[in-house]
């Protein structure tokens, strides 16, 4: 197989977020959710960033060579990891990005937000041009909600239906690596520590996180001081998931490893709803990319990924 080269962003696997409200334990591959919202990177972009004054766009060949409708904006070869996900949980479309499923019909099924160098914070990713932030995005998600309450009807009825949505999130090596190392245009690595710098961005997406719940190994390859801050980052994650656990109804939180080489804890998810071998599929490789995104180009260092949470069912 043939796999593309992403410049823009860190391609290992990410910090990850999977949250699903309200929602019914699903059999093996056998049910679907009826909406399927999607927040992030470039690791989910699907065309969000094509009409965008910036470098962190891929509309072109080689990218999409291995996908039915060639190049769409996807920093891969192919599907990406989004994709994926949809696949198994049943859609029989991809879900569309926001920048042309708003004003229409096809969003009670869901929209993908997700921008290339996209971060937790609003200014990271500026020096490529433009980009859609995380709070931008949660921002566009407030207008599909209000267009989804327009084509059901009221707001109970879109309420009924957003509670019963995946919400899919894949945000933060860009706020590493598009920001904090790059030290001629940001001054965050002057302003704060490492560890300050994973407190700070933390407490930024607990809130954007919190906000959208009320209102609806390393390989020899990477870069060792890299690793070592986003490892503060991962352990100010594991506080934050079991805060979330203690102060949030409706949904369970897990923190597991995304380059955990038994990718077993998936199989043990709410009747093995997940049916599929993440690691060996998704993310081949501990570090600098994988089978999935390939691996990362030009002058920028790999760095090993932040680790997943998924949030199932039961609260």
């Amino acid at each position: 197989h043939f796999y593309v080269k992403m410049p823009f962003a860190i391609k290992t696997p990410i910090l990850i977020f999977l949250i699903l409200l309200n929602f019914l334990p699903l059999a093996l591959c056998a049910s679907q959710v009826p909406c399927y919202f999607i927040f992030g990177d470039s690791g989910v972009d699907n065309g969000n960033n094509n009409q965008l004054t910036t470098n962190a766009k891929v509309n072109y060949l080689p990218y999409g060579i291995d996908f039915p409708q060639g190049p769409t904006g996807r920093f891969s070869n192919g599907r990406n990891i989004a994709d994926i996900i949809g696949e198994l949980l049943g859609f029989d479309s991809y879900i569309p990005p926001f920048a042309t499923a708003q004003g229409t019909e096809n969003i009670i099924k869901g929209v993908n937000y997700g921008s290339g160098a996209a971060g937790i914070r609003s200014e990271t990713g500026e020096q490529l041009g433009d980009r859609i932030s995380l709070d931008k995005q949660l921002i566009n998600h407030n207008l599909t909600t209000s267009h989804i309450a327009q084509l059901l009807g009221n707001d109970t009825s879109a309420k009924n239906h957003l509670n019963k949505c995946l919400y899919y999130f894949v945000i933060g090596s860009n706020d590493y690596i598009h920001n904090y190392y790059q030290p001629e245009y940001y001054t965050t690595s002057n302003t704060y520590t490492t560890e300050e710098y994973a407190t700070s961005l933390i407490q930024q997406y607990s809130q954007q996180l919190k906000v959208e719940l009320v209102r609806d190994k390393k390989g020899s390859v990477c870069v060792d001081y890299m690793n070592e801050a986003v490892d503060l980052f991962n352990d100010k994650l594991k506080l934050l998931v079991n805060e979330l656990n203690n102060n949030l109804d409706g949904a369970k939180f897990l923190y597991v490893s995304a380059l955990d080489s038994d990718p077993s804890f998936l199989l043990n998810l709410e009747e093995e709803w997940w049916c599929y071998n993440y690691c060996g599929a998704l993310y081949v490789g501990g570090c600098g990319g994988g089978a999935m995104y390939g691996s990362g180009g030009g002058s920028l260092p790999l760095v090993a990924g932040n680790e997943v949470v998924v949030v199932v069912p039961g609260g």
